[in-house]
């Protein structure tokens, strides 16, 4: 990769991956991607990056992607799978693959779940992730654990907004906090992390409000974001993991990984998802979206994309 601030990016394809490359693009990187699809490859392309067709498992494209690049950025993952296994060969495996072979910085986009990797495959897959991550690339390594993040383009946050835009009703699950992000700042935390080859620790992002949102919180914002106001409904544990477990049975018939699993529920009745302070990076970009400001800012994307329908007048 020719030039200096060169950056190889895997996950590019996903969510946060196609934000990031445009904000690494943005801020004076040259950007060699990692695509799956011949067709996100020549997207890639016409978006004015470099881009090589592959995944974490092929040892060639990754040696392609990351030759000459100063920083190496992984943000690619499993989110739903059919078990562990499934999760550890990619978010464990792959990731070590790419951080033993990267031939400069590494950064490691885990989550915020891997602090409890007892709850679920995902989370446990994750922590492995980076701790196998470590192993292959020692001080060269930077992690940084993003919480649940929203905004344009993300289609599982998705369904949130379209039961709050037919629903009177918003269920919130006990009393805990939950750090959450929009996908713009998380990016612009990796960015910064990316310029800063000094950080090589284990940093979290932690939105507008790194001390987390109660439910109630959230469950308002999301029903004002489509313009309604909505009576909040306790839901009981019990309930949530029942749910779950008929997801994963769902899951079964249909043989396509659910994304809401037990593990998914132990992690969303968790009670403490909120940051302390040391578990930010030094001097971290401000958050530029609150809450409301956030959530409306992706129903607005969402509603002329199609994927919301429009108010009523």
């Amino acid at each position: 990769m020719a030039g200096e601030r060169a950056a190889a990016l895997a996950g590019a394809s996903g969510f946060l991956g196609r934000r990031l490359a445009k904000a690494l693009q943005e801020a004076g990187w040259r950007v060699r991607v990692l695509a799956r699809r011949q067709a996100d490859v020549e997207a890639f392309i016409r978006e004015g990056h470099e881009a090589v067709l592959g995944d974490l498992a092929d040892v060639a494209a990754l040696q392609r992607l990351t030759e000459g690049a100063e920083v190496t950025i992984n943000c690619a993952g499993l989110i739903k799978a059919r078990g562990r296994e499934a999760f550890m060969g990619v978010n464990r495996d792959g990731a070590a693959r790419l951080a033993g072979l990267a031939p400069g910085r590494v950064i490691l986009v885990s989550s915020l779940a891997a602090r409890a990797p007892e709850l679920s495959d995902y989370a446990a897959s994750k922590r492995a992730g980076e701790e196998a991550s470590r192993a292959a690339a020692g001080v060269r390594l930077a992690i940084i654990r993003p919480p649940v993040i929203y905004g344009p383009g993300d289609r599982e946050t998705l369904a949130l907004f379209q039961f709050a835009a037919r629903s009177p009703w918003a269920p919130t699950l006990g009393d805990g906090r939950l750090a959450i992000a929009h996908v713009d700042d998380v990016a612009a935390a990796i960015v910064d992390l990316a310029g800063r080859p000094s950080l090589d620790g284990l940093y979290a992002v932690g939105g507008a409000r790194p001390a987390g949102y109660a439910w109630s919180e959230i469950m308002r914002a999301a029903w004002a974001a489509v313009g309604r106001t909505p009576r909040l409904v306790p839901v009981l544990g019990w309930a949530v993991s029942l749910a779950a477990a008929l997801s994963e049975t769902a899951g079964v018939a249909s043989r396509a990984p659910p994304i809401f699993t037990r593990g998914k529920a132990r992690e969303m009745l968790h009670a403490d998802w909120a940051l302390r302070p040391e578990e930010l990076a030094p001097e971290a970009p401000a958050a530029r979206f609150a809450l409301a400001e956030g959530f409306a800012d992706t129903v607005a994307w969402y509603r002329a994309a199609g994927w919301l329908p429009a108010p009523r007048n």
